[in-house]
């Protein structure tokens, strides 16, 4: 079972570069980012205000949401604004790593991105990659769906808070994306893996 580990901050590319990656090699992709806006989502519809809402609750909203990667209400101002929040609720987290596991094994390996994967989803991963750009590039690829400070605010909720942080995994090869193509990054992820069979010796 083949899983790579794709982290990294808002703007950084993950999401396009794990869904290259998986075509690449024929693997299924999960947007981990997709799962926490659609408990975001679903919070907003019932009316709960996310910062307020018993743990319990929001760990029930996890467990119920539907994640469709390709809905677009996902993107919305409002779901971004709190996303961080939500991601930052322990009994949240809990039950949306246990879906991303449980993905796993249902489809037999992966490529999954988001921003404690290599850490703490999958720390045994078979390659894991760390994205990162320059802060003006990862606003100018955000700018349709948040601003500046946006990003900068859900860099700081997300490196801060208490439980799974973004940090660079132990083991992570670290790519700046700034001024790279998104094949170029591929195949210097792709390329990883021969790396990694190698120093295996039994893969």
């Amino acid at each position: 079972m083949l899983v790579i580990a794709i982290d990294g901050p808002v703007g950084s590319g993950k999401s396009t570069v794990a869904e290259a990656v998986a075509a690449r090699l024929e693997l299924e992709h999960l947007d981990s980012g997709a799962m926490y806006r659609a408990v975001a989502l679903a919070a907003l519809r019932r009316g709960l205000d996310v910062e307020q809402a018993p743990p319990s609750q929001m760990a029930e909203v996890a467990g119920d949401a539907i994640v469709d990667q390709d809905d677009p209400d996902l993107r919305m101002p409002a779901v971004g604004q709190v996303v961080s929040i939500v991601a930052a609720v322990p009994a949240v987290r809990a039950v949306l790593v246990q879906r991303q596991r449980d993905w796993i094994a249902a489809h037999g390996g992966g490529v999954v991105d988001g921003r404690d994967i290599g850490t703490v989803v999958f720390p045994d991963a078979d390659v894991k990659v760390y994205l990162t750009a320059s802060e003006d590039e990862r606003a100018r690829r955000r700018e349709r769906d948040e601003t500046a400070a946006d990003v900068a605010r859900r860099d700081r909720l997300d490196s801060t808070r208490a439980v799974s942080p973004l940090v660079v995994a132990e083991g992570a090869v670290v790519i700046d994306t700034t001024s790279r193509t998104v094949d170029d990054i591929v195949d210097e992820i792709v390329g990883l893996l021969g790396s990694t069979e190698r120093q295996s010796g039994h893969r």
